[in-house]
This record gives C-alpha cells, structure tokens and sequence, in this order.
C-alpha cells in the first residue's frame, strides 16, 4: 500500500470517527485502519482535547472530549454536549440497566427489544394518561431520537423490533449505573411532580 493510499485510508477513517461511532461489523476496512494507526489517531485527537475510546471486545469506537485537568488550559468544546429530554435520558438509563441483567444471563450477545417493551419498561416512570395512543406516539418519538443517538438501532424488516447498541456502555459507565437507583427515585418524583400538575 502505497503512503498516498495509507494516507487516505487513515483520513477516512479519523472523519468518521468525528462524526460518531465506528463500529467493527459496519465498517471493517476503517475498524482496521483505527487498529494499524491507534497511537497516531490517540496523538492526533489529544491536540484537539479529545480522547479516543476504544472497545476491542465490544467492537466499538469514538471520540470524546477529555476532562480538563487543573493545570490544563480549558480548550473550546468540540464535541457538543447534548441536552436530552427526561423521558430520552430516562429511555438511556432504563436500556443500560436491561443490557447489564441481559449480560449477567448470558446467551445471545445481542439485546433486543420490541417497542411495547420499552412503552412498558417506561410507562412505569411516567404519569398517568387516558390517551394510550398518544402515550405511545410519545414514547415512539423518545425511540426515535434515542436511534438517532445511535444507541438502538432497528432490525431491518422489523419497524418494531431494535438492537440494543453496546456503545451505550461507553457513555453510561458503571459509576452512573451505581447511582441508579437514585436517579429512577428523582425520575419517579418527577413523574408523581408531573401527575400533580407542579
């Protein structure tokens, strides 16, 4: 492989880690491109105050941003925090929590769920409604921006059926898992909050 050919794979695979997640299955040519250059890349993102986050077995990488240290000077954000609704960051919680119980079972790697399970997995934390339809319209639209994170991904022929993507991991660590039950409490309050109308 000539450098113009290396340089190029090198290139198109370093865009596509800064647009998101690089997975090993979709992209196998720049999953090996990351694997042959990974101290480069490490070198070449930490200017720009990024790190990069790799998962070898889970087959996943991305970018983010790396926590300033005291003597740092802090450097603008490149990656942009999202600000996410209760209901999606409530979706995110309740998915990590059912990929840790689907690992402690064993058997298929792979997590899958139908949408009435995640409407009954979040009917839970939320108030109260009349409106079945709309609730589901609802929580149908939490689905999809949850997709659109790229933490589920539906099942080709199967609208209603999505895969759990393990990259969720990445984001929600053990430490944020450990204070769960705490959060699914704030998130209970908040739903009562809501029923009551304050």
């Amino acid at each position: 492989m000539t450098d113009i050919e290396t340089d190029s794979t090198f290139s198109a695979m370093l865009i596509t880690l800064f647009r998101g997640v690089l997975y090993k299955d979709q992209q196998p040519r720049h999953w090996q491109a990351l694997q042959d250059h990974q101290a480069r890349v490490r070198d070449h993102v930490a200017v720009l105050g990024l790190e990069l986050m790799l998962d070898d077995a889970e087959g996943h990488a991305c970018l983010r941003q790396r926590p300033t240290q005291d003597d740092d000077t802090e450097l603008p954000r490149l990656v942009q925090r999202r600000q996410l609704s209760y209901p999606v960051s409530l979706l995110l919680a309740l998915l990590r929590k059912k990929l840790v119980e689907h690992d402690a079972g064993g058997g298929d790697p792979r997590l899958i769920l139908s949408r009435e399970q995640m409407v009954e997995m979040l009917r839970v934390f939320l108030p109260p409604t009349a409106n079945e339809a709309r609730l589901v319209d609802r929580i149908q639209t939490d689905i999809n921006k949850v997709v659109e994170l790229g933490f589920l991904r539906r099942l080709r022929g199967q609208e209603d059926q999505y895969e759990v993507r393990r990259i969720i991991k990445t984001f929600i660590d053990a430490q944020w898992l450990a204070e769960f039950d705490q959060r699914l409490t704030e998130y209970r309050n908040h739903a009562g909050e809501a029923d009551d109308g304050t």
